[in-house]
């Protein structure tokens, strides 16, 4: 395949390369993301670190609003193009527009995937400038996740 975006046949193209990952997620980038699923809200920060050609590794740790760990960290390698796949959704059942929305991280010019899955419609709001996971999705079940913070 020619367009880096499109990892296979039958997907839609993703929104960033592997290559735009790894270029907006240096060593020491951390994302501060929260989930809101009924009345619970809870918090994770995931972080980069020894990153190189091929891929990082990726810390999660369960955390307060704040960012704060209270929880123990997991860390895993993983490579640009597995952070890549994750926004590999098939093409028949994925619509893609652009949408402008309000975020924690300031108004953000987005491109809205909205993928119909057995459970129900998940969208998925990615951030031009914000290479990497979506700034937003919603799941089928009716979870909010939101990146709240960059640094």
């Amino acid at each position: 395949m020619d367009d880096p975006r499109v990892l296979g046949p039958d997907l839609a193209a993703t929104p960033f390369t592997a290559d735009d990952i790894r270029e907006a997620n240096p060593d020491g980038r951390r994302l501060l993301v929260r989930t809101r699923l009924g009345g619970l809200v809870t918090f994770h920060c995931d972080s980069f670190a020894t990153g190189d050609a091929d891929g990082c590794a990726l810390t999660q740790v369960v955390t307060d609003a704040s960012g704060t760990p209270v929880d123990e960290p997991r860390t895993a390698r993983v490579t640009w193009r597995e952070l890549q796949e994750h926004a590999a959704f098939p093409a028949a059942a994925t619509t893609i527009a652009r949408e402008r929305i309000a975020s924690p991280l300031g108004e953000l010019e987005c491109l809205r995937y909205e993928v119909r899955r057995e459970a129900g419609i998940a969208t998925f709001w990615f951030a031009p400038e914000h290479p990497g996971m979506p700034v937003r999705y919603e799941t089928a079940d009716g979870a909010l996740v939101e990146v709240v913070a960059v640094d």
